[in-house]
This record gives structure tokens, sequence and C-alpha cells, in this order.
């Protein structure tokens, strides 16, 4: 099957643009990225004209259970909003998991988003089988899917944040997510499906907990992810109890690596910055949760800078109500230019950050990121024919500085997800309908 994406303006991310090409998509791979008119064999033709092709963009950072209690806790800082929300979030089970996750994921595709990374640390004891939830909405709408199998094992009673009926045991953590890992992570080069190992913060995991995920992980060959650096207040506590920093503590226990992930990274020190650099480090930037919460401004050029891989993220939908990736690029973008100037980050950059920095951040950058023959087939196709964005001549600058566009297509690997700014294969209208459902017997104990 060779698709062929005809007459649009082509933005790679692995340098060349063009203003006017053509992606030929060969089952599920790029096979032909290209200026000017295709003359070769196709079987469908998607025309593209007043389009812009690129990379479908890739999720960092989400907590995709969230998405059934936006809008609480809306004028808190983190731990008060975690304090409020975490005896809510203690009701979940595998049904309100599964309409939160698949609502998420639907909202992530209509705004041109491919891959998802899904931090996800709740695992009540009578919550069911929550990773299969989360599987079971991935397919409903066909996007990629890196779950985190997040953990707790130090409740109030030991100094944590989290109430001590939501914490599992230090075994318990690294037992069930190795049972993840066997279970679900797929290690080939056009995975739907992989694990990641992540215990979810200094100020809700023990050391013991820090360190054996990561042996855990290192013997299963996946990747490891967790908050850092978020708040000053994690900063506080982390000074008062461990008597450094968070960085310089991910730095004591082997958290600073190549296979290894954060988000946030807000409050970093230049020494950090420089760390995080040397030993290939990566940071999933949420910039809509962090300016919600009011964290801070992630030091993105200063990352940027040092070589990092710096990817986005929405973040929990609890703490990012739209929940959608297309303005991430924008917010991003507007957060490092308060911080920096206008030059604190460039349009190109605000998508590289979307898309190649993503891929290096979850270690896919082999296949996905960039349209390149041979890489997957993930690409958004942005109609920047509309009212929104009329008279922008520059197509990065429309997708980028103007409100998301309405997708003519979104692929994942070949297969169209998106067509004409509607899911392909699910029903909105049920969705929104489930999640509604899940949403208020979570909020009311049912």
């Amino acid at each position: 099957m060779r698709t062929l994406i005809a007459n649009a303006a082509i933005a790679t991310v692995s340098g060349e643009e063009y203003a006017s090409g053509h992606v030929v998509v060969e089952n599920d791979r790029i096979a032909e990225v290209g200026e000017g008119v295709y003359t070769g064999e196709f079987d469908e033709r998607v025309e593209a004209e007043g389009c812009l092709v690129t990379p479908g963009l890739i999720n960092t950072h989400h907590h995709l259970y969230q998405w059934a209690t936006r809008g609480l806790a809306a004028d808190h800082t983190l731990f008060e909003w975690l304090k409020q929300l975490y005896p809510v979030w203690g009701r979940l089970d595998d049904e309100i998991t599964h309409a939160a996750g698949t609502a998420g994921m639907a909202r992530l595709a209509l705004t041109g988003c491919s891959t998802v990374a899904d931090h996800h640390y709740v695992f009540p004891r009578d919550g069911g089988d929550q990773v299969a939830a989360l599987a079971a909405a991935r397919q409903r709408i066909g996007v990629r899917l890196h779950v985190v199998r997040g953990s707790m094992d130090r409740g109030e009673s030991d100094g944590g944040l989290p109430p001590d009926n939501l914490v599992e045991s230090t075994e318990d953590a690294l037992t069930g997510t190795e049972a993840v890992i066997a279970r679900f992570h797929d290690d080939s080069p056009g995975a739907h499906l992989q694990i990641a190992v992540g215990p979810c913060s200094p100020f809700s995991v023990t050391e013991r907990l820090m360190s054996g995920a990561a042996e855990l992980a290192r013997s299963k060959g996946v990747r490891l992810h967790t908050h850092l650096a978020e708040t000053l207040d994690e900063e506080q506590q982390c000074l008062a109890e461990a008597g450094c920093t968070p960085a310089e503590y991910a730095d004591k226990l082997g958290w600073l690596a190549d296979d290894v992930w954060l988000a946030h990274t807000v409050h970093l020190a230049p020494e950090a910055i420089r760390r995080f650099g040397a030993t290939g480090t990566g940071s999933a930037h949420c910039p809509t949760s962090n300016g919600r919460l009011g964290s801070g401004i992630a030091p993105v050029r200063d990352l940027l800078d040092a070589g990092v891989a710096v990817g986005l993220g929405v973040d929990g939908a609890a703490s990012s109500e739209s929940g959608g990736l297309a303005e991430e690029l924008h917010q991003a973008l507007l957060q490092a230019r308060q911080r920096g100037g206008p030059r604190g980050l460039t349009t190109r950059e605000a998508l590289w950050m979307g898309t190649m920095g993503g891929a290096r951040c979850l270690g896919r950058a082999d296949d996905l990121g960039s349209l390149e023959p041979g890489k997957l087939a993930d690409l958004a196709v942005w109609d920047l024919t509309g009212l929104n964005h009329a008279g922008i001549t520059d197509p990065v600058a429309a997708l980028v500085l103007g409100t998301p566009p309405p997708l003519r297509r979104l692929f994942v690997g070949g297969k169209a997800v998106v067509e004409d700014g509607t899911l392909r294969e699910a029903d909105e209208s049920a969705i929104a309908r489930e999640l509604a459902a899940a949403s208020a017997r979570l909020r009311e104990g049912r």
C-alpha cells in the first residue's frame, strides 16, 4: 500500500524544508520525501495543498487517568493540589482509567500527537488491571503508547505526600513493575506499546525504590522516568532530608544517564544542566502545567545549549485541562521567551522539541521524530487554509505561533488515525459520554 501526500509544505525536522513537496508512505514506513510533484505510482492520494506536513508530535509526559478529575484544586500549589486530589484518585478503578485514558489519547490525537508517554503511578488495591485498561484505550484510538509503570512506597506516615492506603510496599512496586514489563513491553522498532520504569517522585518514594527501579530497568533494557525539580517546595524538602538538591540526589542514585528522561526540571542549577548534557539525560518540558500550578519556567534555552534532549509534555489533565499537544509548542515558545527574551526559543526549535526531542527522550530517535525515508510513517498533515492561519506565509510559524490547526490527516505507522479533524476509528461523542460518567462516579465515590 502506497499513499501519496501531495502539494504540501513539508518540515522534515531533520533539516530540509519544502515549500511544495510530497511524502510517499509505503505500508508503515516513509518511502520518499521530496520537493515538487511526485511522478511514481501510488494507491491513495491525499491532496494537501495549503497544508503543512510534520512528524507526528510526541508527548513525553502525561497522567491519563487525571482526565477524570479536571478542574479541581484550580488555585493551588503542586503540594496543595496533590493533597486534595490523592484521596479522590484512591477510588480509581480500571473502568475509570480506561475511560479517562481513551479520552486523553483521543484529545492528543486530534492535536497531532502520534506517540504518548503516560506516567501511571496510582494502583489502588481494588483498582483492577490499570495497565491493561490503558493498553485497551490505546487500541481504540490507534496512537503509540509508552506506559511508565509508576510507583509510590512512601506514604504520609513516612513523611511522604500520598496517603498510606495509596502506596505499595517497595517489594510489591518492583514486582508489579517487572510483571508489567514481561506482559506488555514490545522492544521491536515498530512497537505500539512499550513500558518504562517510573517511581513517582523523590517526595513519594524511598531511596530504596529509586535505586531498585534503576537496577530493574537496566536489567530489562527499558527506560527510566520520574518527576524531578518541579517546584521550590520539592527542592527545600530534598535539601532538608537528603542534604542536596533533587538533581544531585538523582545523580547520586544513578538517575542521570542516557536511558533516563525526567519530567519538568524547572529548578536546576547551572551545574545540574551541564550534568544533564554530559550524561545524556532527557527532559520532558510541560509548560502549560508548570504555568497552571505556578511552578516556574524551565531553563529550556540553557538545556538545549547544553545538548540536552528536551521533549514536550502535556502533563496530567488535572493540571493542564485542555490536554492538547499542539498548543504546547506555542506555550513552550512563549515561556522560553519570557525567561530569555525573543531569542529564548525559535519556532523551529519548538517544533524540534515536539518531535525529535521527544523521540530522543523515549529512545525512539532511529524510527520517530523526523520525516526521512525508512522511518516509521507517523506524520501530521496540518490544514492551514482557514481564517486562523490565512496570510501567514511561513507554515511552521503558523503552526507554532497561531492556534492549533485542524488536521487533514494524522498517520500512525501509515494508518490514518485522524481524518479531516475527526477520529477515524473511535466515536468522540461516545468517548465524551463515557468520560463524564466515569468522572462523576469517581468524584462521588460510587
